[in-house]
């Protein structure tokens, strides 16, 4: 599988009550394509995996299979600090019909290069699907080192990396020690730097609910070669990227930026909360300005 354009990790609406709210969650399913992402992702940290019970993940990843019936290409993440929890997750996720595997370091548990290695490979003799690794320290603590991508070069499926980790020293290993697994863009604020260095695909959470200016980076610096235009149009982001991961308030502001499309995601689960007055208003003042430049730049309304 070629990973190849903007994938949306799917935010989780809910009701006040916390419980999912399906309407929104269609509506945001013809959102995305309708706008013209390349694929969704479910089950990642935006979509709060880590604050449903495997019940509901489960059934998150079949109600997403059965909303996007086979337009766009669905991946799903298996997070968990256990390998038989992810490999539990894998199976049903293979069984809903999912195009690919997003697998993340197990968190809290600090595995080393090795383990990390087995903890994926595992996963694959299971699921056999292409796979996008996920590498996340700020959040797992510990780097997919060259010891774990060595090892996972002895199977094919693993086609990619999100790298999140925000060291531009690891784009460039990537990128130029390890070009069988694609370079996917994992940390906004570096896009550009992404796209220059050969990425074709970028994993953004903002593009719930910005779909457009993240397509427009992408086409201007992936399809067109234009970095004029697309650093142009990466100034124009970089204000909403400052504002989505001032404070720890990232889920909230995807989910927030959703309602002012017109979908209501509701409030994070706890332990976090939804943003203030103040919050809302700031957000939605970047987003006005966001797009009022991309649009002036690319000519196409937003």
């Amino acid at each position: 599988m070629r990973f190849e354009g903007i994938y949306t990790p799917i935010v989780s609406p809910f009701h006040d009550n916390f419980s999912f709210n399906e309407d929104a969650l269609e509506q945001t399913v013809e959102h995305l394509i309708d706008a013209g992402v390349h694929g969704i992702i479910v089950a990642g940290s935006t979509g709060e995996y880590y604050a449903q019970t495997d019940k509901e993940r489960i059934w998150m990843m079949n109600r997403c299979a059965e909303l996007i019936k086979g337009r766009l290409p669905m991946i799903v993440g298996t997070g968990a600090i256990r390998t038989e929890d992810s490999i539990g997750f894998a199976k049903a996720a293979k069984a809903a019909g999912a195009n690919g595997l997003l697998i993340s370091t197990p968190p809290y548990a600090y595995p080393t290069g090795r383990e990390i290695a087995l903890h994926a490979l595992a996963i694959d003799r299971v699921a056999n699907l292409p796979i996008m690794l996920y590498n996340y320290p700020g959040r797992m603590s510990v780097n997919m080192d060259e010891e774990t991508l060595d090892r996972l070069g002895r199977s094919p499926n693993f086609c990619a990396i999100k790298e999140s980790s925000g060291d531009i020293n690891r784009i460039h290993m990537l990128a130029r020690d390890y070009p069988h697994i694609a370079l996917s863009c994992g940390m906004d604020d570096q896009a550009l730097e992404f796209f220059a260095w050969g990425a074709r695909s970028w994993v953004c959470a903002g593009s719930n609910f910005a779909p457009e200016a993240h397509i427009a980076l992408y086409r201007a610096c992936a399809v067109e070669g234009d970095f004029t235009k697309g650093r142009e149009i990466m100034s124009a982001m970089l204000p909403l990227m400052s504002v989505l991961e001032q404070g720890g308030k990232f889920v909230q502001c995807i989910k927030h930026g959703l309602t002012l499309r017109g979908i209501n995601a509701g409030p994070p689960r706890k332990p976090l909360h939804p943003l203030n007055k103040d919050d809302k208003r700031q957000l939605a003042e970047v987003i006005r300005t966001m797009n009022k430049t991309i649009s002036n730049i690319t000519g196409e309304a937003i």
